[in-house]
C-alpha cells in the first residue's frame, strides 16, 4: 500500500503533467509558429469588435485568485493526509453542540441520521456531547439525554427581519432558547451530513487547540451508494476545491478571503453570539457567506479542521440548478452589502463576478475558434493554465472521492472519465444557473430534495 506522501508526490505529478499537456496543446505555450500572431484585428474586425474580443477574453482572468489558491493548496499541503490523531484525552475536552438545522420535512431522513451520527460519536471516543435539531416543524425525536429537538415557533421574528435558515440559527442565540456557555462550542450540519470518525476527531483536535475561534473541513459527496451520478461526478469539483483553496486561506492566512461553506462549520459559541445570523433579508439567502464575512471583519480567525464528512449531491438536475442559483444569488447579496467592507471581501467579490460572467467566459471557446486574435505570450500561458487546474479539479475530486479499494481499478477509472464527460453538462447548468440567478427573484430559499429515493447501486 502506498503512503500518504507517496500518493501525494503523484498527484503532484499529475498535476504539473495536465497542465504541461495542456499549455502545449491549447498554445498556451508556442512550440511551433502560430498563425494568430500574422493577424491585425483592428484591420480583420474594426476597432469596435476587436475591443470586444479582447474584454471578453480579460474577462477569462477573473477565476485566477481562486485557481491559484487551489494550485498552491493542493500542491502545498498533503493531499492524502493520514488518520486523524487525536492529540489530547476526548476527557479533557470542551462541550461540544452539534447542531443540525431542518425545515423538518424529511423526518426519517433526521431520525436516521442523529442516531447514526450519535453512534459515531460515542466510537470516536466524544464525551461532552449534544445533537441538537433545529426545525420548523415537529419531528418527534425520541428522549435522549443527548438529543434536544428546538421547534422554532411560526411568530418568532429577528430584529433586522432574518429568514430562512439564519432565522432558525439565530433563535438558538436567544437566551430564552440558548443553553450553551460561550467557551462551549458547537459543530453546524446540514440535515443529510454525516460524521465520520475522522471528522470527529479533528474537531476534537481543533477545539482542544483553541486558538481560532472558527474552523472548517472537508465535505465528500460520493460515498455509500450514489443516487445521481451526473451530479455526484459534477460535486468532485468542491471536494478539490475544499482540498485546495478552503484549505489554503485556513491553513495559512486563518481568513475567510473567499468564504466558506454551510456545512461542517466548527464555531465557538461566545464569538458566534457576538457575530449573529441576525443579518437582515440579504444575509439570509447566502447566510453562511455573510457570516464568515461578517466574522472577518470583526477579526476573528480560521483554521482548517482535519478529517472528512459526509453528504449527497442534489439528486436531480433541477435540484442541482436550483441550489447553484441560490447560492450565486446569495454570493452576490453579500458582495454588495454595504455593511462588509471591500477590504474584507474584495477575493469573494472577484470570484463572485467570475461565476457571473460565466456566459461571456463560455462564449471564448466559441470565439477563439470563430475570431482568432493575438494575444501576449503570458496572457495565453495564463489562460491555459487556468483551464488545466479547473479540469484537473474534476480528476482530484474523484480519486478523493472514490477509491480502487472500493470500486475496483476499471470502475474507479470509468468514475475519472465520467467526471471530465460531465464538464460540458457542468458548464451548461452553471451557466443556466447564473442567467436565471441574475434576472430571476433574489430572496427566495430553494430547499433541495433530501429523501433518499432507491438508489442506483454500484
Amino acid at each position: 500500500m502506498w503512503s500518504s506522501k507517496t500518493k501525494h508526490y503523484l498527484h503532484c505529478c499529475s498535476l504539473f503533467t495536465v497542465i504541461a499537456v495542456f499549455e502545449i496543446f491549447t498554445g498556451g505555450v508556442k512550440l511551433w509558429p502560430d498563425a494568430t500572431l500574422e493577424i491585425n484585428p483592428w484591420v480583420r474586425y474594426g476597432y469596435m469588435w476587436t475591443i470586444v474580443l479582447y474584454l471578453i477574453r480579460l474577462v477569462t482572468f477573473l477565476p485566477l485568485p481562486q485557481v491559484l489558491f487551489n494550485f498552491v493548496g493542493m500542491t502545498l499541503y498533503n493531499a492524502f493526509p493520514d488518520k486523524v490523531t487525536l492529540k489530547g484525552s476526548p476527557l479533557l475536552a470542551p462541550f461540544i453542540c452539534i447542531r443540525v438545522v431542518t425545515r423538518g420535512d424529511y423526518t426519517e431522513l433526521v431520525r436516521s441520521n442523529v442516531n447514526r451520527n450519535m453512534n459515531k460519536c460515542i466510537e470516536a471516543g466524544l464525551e461532552n456531547f449534544l445533537i441538537e435539531v433545529v426545525t420548523d416543524k415537529p419531528i418527534g425525536l425520541q428522549q435522549h439525554r443527548r438529543v434536544r429537538e428546538v421547534v422554532v415557533p411560526p411568530t418568532y421574528r429577528t430584529k433586522t427581519g432574518a429568514l430562512f435558515k439564519a432565522r432558525a440559527l439565530q433563535y438558538c442565540l436567544e437566551e430564552s432558547v440558548n443553553i450553551l456557555a460561550d467557551n462551549d462550542w458547537i459543530v453546524h450540519l446540514d440535515e443529510e451530513t454525516l460524521l465520520t470518525e475522522n471528522s470527529v476527531r479533528g474537531i476534537l483536535n481543533f477545539v482542544m487547540d483553541g486558538k481560532h475561534q472558527f474552523g472548517q473541513g472537508l465535505i465528500t459527496y460520493a460515498n455509500e451508494d450514489v443516487v445521481n451520478w451526473v451530479t455526484t461526478l459534477a460535486d468532485s469539483f468542491r471536494v478539490a476545491d475544499d482540498m485546495g483553496k478552503l484549505r489554503l486561506q485556513f491553513n495559512m492566512f486563518h481568513k475567510p478571503l473567499f468564504s466558506w461553506k454551510g456545512s461542517f462549520v466548527v464555531t465557538q459559541v461566545g464569538a458566534e453570539k457576538t457575530v449573529s445570523f441576525d443579518n437582515g433579508p440579504d444575509g439570509s439567502v447566502a447566510e453562511d457567506c455573510y457570516f464568515a464575512m461578517r466574522s472577518f471583519n470583526e477579526g476573528y480567525t480560521f483554521n482548517f479542521v482535519e478529517g472528512e464528512m459526509w453528504e449527497k449531491s442534489p439528486f436531480t438536475l433541477w435540484d442541482f440548478v436550483q441550489q447553484r442559483k441560490r447560492w450565486l444569488q446569495g454570493i452576490l447579496l453579500v458582495v454588495h452589502a454595504k455593511t462588509i467592507p471591500w477590504s474584507k471581501k474584495m477575493l469573494l467579490a472577484i470570484s463572485c463576478y467570475s461565476w457571473v460572467t460565466l456566459p461571456l467566459s463560455t462564449s471564448n471557446v466559441v470565439l477563439a475558434a470563430l475570431c482568432p486574435i493575438p494575444c501576449p505570450a503570458l496572457m495565453d500561458f495564463m489562460c491555459a493554465f487556468i483551464g488545466a487546474v479547473n479540469i484537473y479539479m474534476y480528476v482530484f475530486g474523484v480519486v478523493k472521492s472514490f477509491t480502487i479499494y472500493r470500486f475496483g481499478f476499471f470502475r474507479f477509472v470509468l468514475c475519472i472519465c465520467g467526471a471530465l464527460l460531465t464538464i460540458p453538462i457542468n458548464i451548461i447548468i452553471e451557466n443556466v444557473a447564473v442567467i436565471w440567478g441574475i434576472v430571476g427573484e433574489k430572496h427566495k430559499f430553494y430547499i433541495v430534495n433530501k429523501n433518499i429515493r432507491p438508489p442506483i447501486t454500484v
